[in-house]
């Protein structure tokens, strides 16, 4: 299938050249605007209504078909390495602002893609405006030929980086979750260091003349080895294992090699210099300083988010949930885990239950989520949506652990579109969550105003410490 092929599929609102369709960052942007539209958000925001149907019956192809989608899926998102000099980052956040309504807001989130950050935004009411975008490059290497791929990087990112002076590229290589999209793209994971014409215009044209822009800075960081001054390496990714492992190896990832019959027994990599934000979900701190004189030009108030991993934001916008449930009278006790990109905003408000997001399916996902559920009051229902990529990476967390976390529901639990019998080769379920969901989980209430944002800060300023995360005023 040919690029200007799957973009047409896409449907109308598909991305500028250069920009996935899925990626974490687009699928949220879509996600938060089908919020503050009072829109469900089905089949991750991609799929055409008539394509649906289709993709509900993928699991019937043999696992070796389905794991071909995946690469392929993938290779048809990638943008010639002949043409990154004509991708424009700019054009990405033209594309993030054109998806939100065009009228006032009380405040503007800016910053770290997070999906806990999409739960935020539909809570308050308000937009999320990423700094980071992945621009995927076609080309072709095994998935273990890291060194091949950093030369690569560093012989074809000169000409998207001299189009793109204001930012800084992060290329990641995930040779274990990402193994089979990695066989034919290279990951350039781009930050902001500036807001940019479009973000800046945006925020000058609906945020309130007393309003807040808040700063959703994730401080997880990654070992990296630096390139040039704008370009780091990165090997591996936030999810199953630690990052030392990537670089000198563990017991897991020699089973996971043997596995993969790929002829080693560990990785061969860089040897990395520094530590920068990790490339998908980590904050550049040079955004902060610009947002700041935007704030200062027109008199806006700045808050500043921080937290040190992706999933201690989920924590605290869960029970502010809870919290915002209780003042309106209703039952506090359902709980909607909400695994990477399978996130639904809508219907999370019109089922009352509180949201919980996970980086990943990972092993330590699940004992992030088990150590929630150690600190808060017990729920009467437990329900989870699980993310398939379409390998049995290291580190992956198994059917039986995620449904032994569930099963400490008080009355029900259980999976949200997921088919256990060939979870993580489970491609339906990224149109099926949405699909299963008003069948699974089947109360309703009508959906809440958005929460105010004085009371909404009121609350960060006196809880946040609690959640070991930072907020407070620029």
């Amino acid at each position: 299938m040919s690029l200007r092929l799957s973009r047409l599929l896409a449907g109308e609102d598909s991305t500028p050249p250069g920009l996935p369709n899925f990626d974490s960052t687009t699928v949220f942007v879509r996600a938060a605007a089908s919020a503050l539209r009072g829109e469900e958000f089905p089949a991750l925001g991609m799929f055409p209504s008539w394509l649906i149907p289709v993709a509900a019956r993928l699991n019937s192809l043999p696992r070796r078909a389905r794991t071909g989608i995946y690469t392929t899926g993938g290779a048809n998102e990638g943008v010639s390495p002949d043409e990154l000099g004509n991708v424009d980052v700019e054009r990405f956040r033209q594309w993030v602002v054109d998806q939100y309504p065009d009228r006032g807001y009380p405040a503007v989130i800016v910053g770290s893609s997070n999906g806990a950050a999409v739960h935020l935004a539909a809570l308050l009411g308000v937009p999320w405006l990423p700094q980071t975008f992945l621009v995927p490059v076609s080309r072709s290497l095994p998935p273990d030929a890291i060194h091949a791929d950093l030369e690569w990087g560093a012989e074809h990112a000169e000409p998207f980086l001299a189009a793109n002076p204001d930012v800084t590229l992060h290329q990641m290589h995930d040779p274990n979750q990402d193994r089979l999209m990695v066989q034919k793209l290279a990951y350039f994971r781009t930050k902001s260091r500036r807001l940019g014409d479009a973000y800046e215009e945006f925020i000058e044209t609906v945020l309130a003349s007393n309003g807040t822009i808040i700063t959703l800075e994730c401080e997880y960081d990654w070992p990296v080895a630096r390139i040039d001054d704008r370009h780091t390496y990165q090997v591996g990714g936030h999810g199953g294992l630690d990052p030392e492992e990537y670089y000198e190896g563990s017991d897991e990832i020699a089973a996971f090699l043997e596995q993969q019959g790929a002829n080693r027994d560990r990785w061969y990599t860089p040897e990395p210099d520094e530590r920068v934000p990790e490339a998908e979900w980590g904050f550049e701190p040079a955004l902060g300083g610009d947002i700041d004189r935007l704030a200062d030009e027109n008199g806006y108030d700045v808050r500043r988010l921080r937290f040190n991993e992706p999933h201690e934001l989920s924590t605290f916008v869960a029970d502010r949930y809870r919290e915002r449930y209780a003042e309106l009278g209703r039952p506090v006790d359902r709980l909607f885990v909400q695994s990477f990109a399978l996130v639904e905003p809508w219907w999370t408000l019109r089922t009352g239950s509180v949201p919980y997001w996970t980086p990943f399916t990972t092993e330590p996902d699940a004992a992030q989520l088990d150590s929630y559920l150690d600190g808060v009051e017990p729920y009467d229902e437990i329900w989870t949506t699980l993310f398939a990529h379409g390998v049995d990476s290291a580190g992956l967390g198994s059917i039986d652990r995620w449904r032994s976390v569930l099963s400490r529901a008080r009355d029900q639990y259980g999976f949200v579109g997921v088919d256990e019998t060939e979870f993580p080769y489970d491609i339906e379920t990224h149109v099926r969550y949405h699909e299963d969901l008003p069948e699974t989980i089947r109360a309703r209430y009508a959906h809440p105003a958005p929460m105010a944002f004085d009371r909404f800060d009121s609350i960060a300023d006196d809880a946040a410490s609690a959640y070991g995360i930072g907020w407070r005023s620029s």
